[in-house]
């Protein structure tokens, strides 16, 4: 978690399990998760099973925003525990490539 958000804040054991979820929401231009792209600022799921997914896209006007928030949606849902899925698409602080991890780049063929 980039930037404040959700940083230094230990996930609790359903949390991690959508966090796992999420991996399986791929970016169908890139073809890399939504976790590993570093799009995922924050889980959180209270005491009811109501997740909130604080999120970003990699731009403001993506076309994909509507299918990946059904994918997201249904990815979460999955979860046991998870009784509503709500998605906190944040502009702050900004998605820049410095927030993917070492396999996206990899992958992507990003080196530095």
């Amino acid at each position: 978690m980039a930037d404040g958000i959700g940083e230094g804040t230990e996930f609790s054991p359903i949390e991690s399990k959508v966090m796992t979820s999420l991996e399986d929401v791929i970016d169908p231009e890139l073809g890399i998760d939504m976790v590993n792209l570093g799009l995922i600022y924050d889980i959180n799921v209270d005491d009811e099973g109501h997740c909130i997914v604080t999120m970003t896209l990699t731009t403001m006007g993506c076309p994909l925003g509507n299918l990946l928030a059904d994918q997201i949606n249904q990815a979460v849902m999955g979860v046991d525990g998870v009784t509503a899925c709500e998605i906190d698409l944040v502009w702050e602080p900004a998605w820049d490539m410095d927030k993917m991890s070492r396999f996206a780049k990899v992958a992507l063929g990003i080196h530095g």
